[in-house]
């Protein structure tokens, strides 16, 4: 079992850097991830453990109802994914126009958004050619990596 006062350090740590999540796993099975974007720490004894279920599964039905909004005709869309965890950006500074918008054209290679991680900038550039039909993330949240920032529809 981890010591409390050592799990308490570690989120103080958390609330004073630019990470977004730790997660550590001891010898014996356990595992603790502590994140600042969904605001709990989950300790876990092992995989078939249910106890810890119950903190994620809240979290779930905020995300749902994102999910359901209408979304375009059936197309084939491609995923524009996040390369990493930080935080999106859709313009190159506040009060600027956003990188993209629903409808323009995107090719490879162009700057798509910024995706701030560990106090560095990283330009993210699109895989692809397209038209964007949906833009998923908000602009100076926290993304994870592999989310979905803009869903385009190719060119072709």
């Amino acid at each position: 079992m981890f010591d409390l006062r050592y799990v308490k350090k570690l989120v103080d740590m958390l609330d004073g850097s630019s990470v977004d999540s730790i997660e550590i796993s001891s010898d014996k099975g356990m595992k603790i991830r502590i994140s600042k974007a969904q605001q709990q720490a989950v300790v876990m004894a092992a995989p078939a453990v249910a106890a810890p279920a119950p903190p994620p599964a809240a979290a779930a039905p905020a995300a749902a109802p994102a999910a359901a909004k209408p979304e375009a005709p059936k197309e084939s869309l491609l995923e524009a994914k996040s390369p990493m965890v930080g935080t999106f950006y859709a313009a190159p500074e506040p009060g600027a126009k956003p990188y993209l918008a629903v409808g323009d054209s995107v090719r490879k290679g162009q700057i798509i958004c910024i995706i701030e991680a560990m106090k560095i900038m990283n330009e993210i550039e699109s895989e692809f050619d397209g038209v964007v039909r949906q833009i998923v993330a908000q602009d100076a949240h926290p993304v994870e990596y592999g989310q979905v920032l803009f869903r385009i529809a190719p060119n072709g």
